[in-house]
Parts: structure tokens; sequence; C-alpha cells
């Protein structure tokens, strides 16, 4: 086992596995621009080429984390266009940071979820919640748009209950964000961290960390496209994930033994 960090966010490795603190309690892990900086800076490390196959992102204290940090609100009160811009782009970057890692993905909530720190969680492949955990997208109570974040919910929900979440704010609890498809699991919040590593062993054992990253671009380069475009890039990752080593080793182990490679 290794560790690093002891500021903001904190990072350990266990084999295969990376494991991201969110690490500013006292202030329920608000998303100041340091924060960003510092999980942005993570999440674009090319961490599959460590050998490392997933991150697994949780956040010290009582919640996951409160959104933006009330300090940083308050200089946004006096910004100008070209501040503002560089602020929505370091958002921008870190939300873009999580979607495009290759690792498989994990956000592990408690508590309270809002605003950014709902987009940062539900932009993760998986999302395990805790019992306890709260999401709240509170943008518009404020005067703000999630415009970001509705960039790649659709992957995740419906058109409905979309609208439901970023135009009608209000809290939503671990069973109904389970039950709308904004998390993949609910759980006792003494089980969160088990569950988590469980699901991540799981998938890595049962699936290449190759296909899992070609799926993964795939699925949001797709989104969005005419149905045509969607097809024939759809067509290219196929084929080019035929010539791949794990391809070849799933093929060959198959033949030969009738059952899938154990990938990890």
């Amino acid at each position: 086992m290794s560790g690093e960090g002891g500021g903001r966010v904190q990072v350990r490795r266990e084999e295969d596995l990376l494991w991201v603190t969110l690490n500013d309690p006292d202030r329920a892990n608000a998303l100041s621009p340091a924060m960003i900086g510092e999980v942005t800076a993570i999440y674009r490390r090319p961490w599959r080429e460590e050998g490392v196959r997933a991150i697994l992102l949780s956040g010290a204290g009582r919640n996951f984390s409160a959104g933006a940090d009330l300090e940083h609100l308050r200089s946004l009160r006096d910004a100008g266009p070209e501040e503002n811009l560089r602020d929505s782009l370091r958002l921008k970057d870190l939300f873009e940071s999580v979607l495009r890692q290759d690792a498989l993905t994990i956000a592990l909530v408690h508590g309270a979820c809002v605003a950014g720190g709902c987009g940062l969680a539900t932009a993760h492949d998986f999302v395990v919640a805790a019992e306890d955990a709260r999401f709240l997208y509170s943008e518009v109570r404020i005067g703000f748009v999630a415009a970001l974040v509705a960039t790649f919910l659709p992957l995740r929900l419906r058109g409905s209950d979309l609208r439901e979440l970023l135009l009608n704010p209000q809290f939503v609890d671990a069973r109904k964000a389970l039950e709308i498809g904004l998390i993949n699991r609910r759980v006792p919040a003494e089980d969160l961290v088990g569950v988590g590593e469980a699901l991540a062993v799981q998938i890595l054992e049962t699936g290449s960390s190759e296909s899992i990253a070609r799926t993964k671009r795939l699925l949001l380069d797709v989104l969005g496209r005419p149905l045509s475009d969607s097809l024939a890039l759809a067509a290219e990752v196929n084929a080019a994930a035929r010539a791949t080593d794990d391809c070849k080793r799933g093929i060959a182990t198959f033949l030969e033994t009738k059952k899938p490679p154990k990938w990890r």
C-alpha cells in the first residue's frame, strides 16, 4: 500500500486500485478552485499506463461535497466575463478529466452531494451511495445554470427526470436516486467502501480494461450524434477493438476453454 497527499485531496494506491479522498471536511469538501485543480490533475493522469485499473472517490467527514466554495462564490459577484469563463472552464476540465479517464471510476457518496459535487460524483462510471446520501443540483436556486452536467447526465437519466432535477431542485434521497438511475447502488453507510471495492473487483475480474476504456470513450463520443454518424463510429471502434491483444486473448481463451479469461 502506498499513499500521498495531505492537503485538500488524499491519494493512496492498493495494487491496481487508486483511492482518492476529498479532504476538506471542515468545509464539507467544497469545490474551491484549489480543490478542483488537484482533483483534475489526478484524473488527467494516464493511470492505466501505470497499472491502475480503477479509481474510487470518496469524501472525508460528514458529507461527500457541498458544492461550490462560499468564499469563491462571493468573489464571483463582481467577476467580469473573462473571469467567469475561466471559472467555468475549470469546472469543464474537472468533469472532462473524470469522464475521459480510461480507468474504471466509482464514486462513493455519503451525506450531502450538492451542485458541482453532485456533478463530480455522477461523472463517474458508477455511483455507490450510502443510505444517508442526498443529492441536489441547486444551481437555479441561486441563478446559475447547471450547464456542464446537462451534457453528460443524459447518459444516466431519462428526459423527464433530468428536467425534474435541474428545473425543480429538491434534495433527492438515495432511494429515489436509485429509482431514477442517478446512482447504481444504495447500501448501508457502514458497507459503502466494501461494496464499492467489491464492485470494482467484480468488474475488473470479468472485463478487459482495454475494452472498458474503449467502451467508455464510445459512450461519450456517440452522445448526441446523428444515428448514421454514431453507427459509422461504432463500426470503426468495433473493428479496432478486434486487433487489440485483449481481444485476441479473449477469443483464444474462449475457444480453448469455453470460458472468458479472468482479467485481474
